[in-house]
């Protein structure tokens, strides 16, 4: 039935959020986030999210933003990068791989919160030049007065309760000296179907468990703009990023 004063796809699409509870992002705890799991079941969740950030944008909302910004970095000096939640360090990886091949010198601390996490990361980037892996949390780090040129938080930010998200957004923003990059999961009723699909198909126990539960933690690229915009983060912008992600990104103007 068609509605006088709406658009008919917009009411049915109202009407499914709705009906799978995403009109508000879940409170609920991942397991990832409070369960000790054995380092067989950190290993798979850590393979999963890598293949999800690979095929499904997440690697290529980062890499986007720096060859946007790159011709402004200042001949010949090494710029530097804090990647907050890090999880298997696919990211660091990616990015210190484009700078090799791009020509400019770049250097990446990657932290995560959960010494597992920090283990199974390790053993992916003893190899790797141009990666420090430290086990750090964000608001302490971000008390420490360390700062970096960039800073890039990816499926890390709806990880945070959702009282403290804002708080969690001004650290990153307060670390970073030329910008910040916050990729995210979108919270849709097709974001929740592909990720269910996927987590059945190829995740383990805590995949199938949490993969649902991070879309629901997740964000709309409204809320995203409004939390910047109520912190005073006049330039992040709120993207969507295809049906699955979304970001939140920018350049601070001293810097530009």
């Amino acid at each position: 039935m068609r509605r006088a004063n709406g658009d008919p796809s917009a009411v049915m699409g109202s009407i499914v959020t709705r009906a799978l509870g995403l009109e508000h992002r879940a409170a609920a705890d991942e397991l990832m986030d409070t369960v000790p799991l054995p380092p067989a079941a950190v290993e798979d969740a850590l393979g999963f999210l890598e293949f999800t950030n690979r095929c499904f944008g997440g690697t290529r909302i980062v890499l986007r933003a720096l060859q946007r910004w790159r011709a402004r970095w200042p001949a010949g000096r090494t710029m530097t990068l804090l990647d907050v939640g890090t999880g298997a360090a696919d990211i660091p990886r990616a990015l210190v791989s484009w700078a090799r091949a791009s020509g400019c010198s770049l250097e990446v601390t990657a932290i995560d919160m959960a010494p597992s996490v920090v283990t199974a990361a390790r053993r992916r980037v003893r190899d790797v030049p141009g990666i420090v892996l430290e086990q750090a949390a964000l608001a302490d780090l971000a008390s420490s007065g360390r700062r970096f040129d960039y800073v890039t938080a990816s499926l890390m930010l709806h990880h945070v309760p959702p009282g403290r998200t804002a708080e969690a957004l001004g650290e990153l923003d307060r670390l970073a000296m030329r910008g910040v990059i916050v990729a995210e999961l979108r919270r849709s009723p097709a974001s929740l179907m592909a990720v269910r699909m996927v987590s059945t198909l190829a995740g383990n126990a805590v995949v199938r468990h949490d993969g649902p539960l991070s879309v629901r933690r997740a964000f709309t690229v409204g809320e995203l703009a409004r939390l910047a915009s109520d912190l005073g983060l006049e330039y992040l912008r709120a993207r969507p990023e295809g049906l699955f992600r979304l970001s939140l990104s920018g350049e601070k103007l001293d810097h530009a």
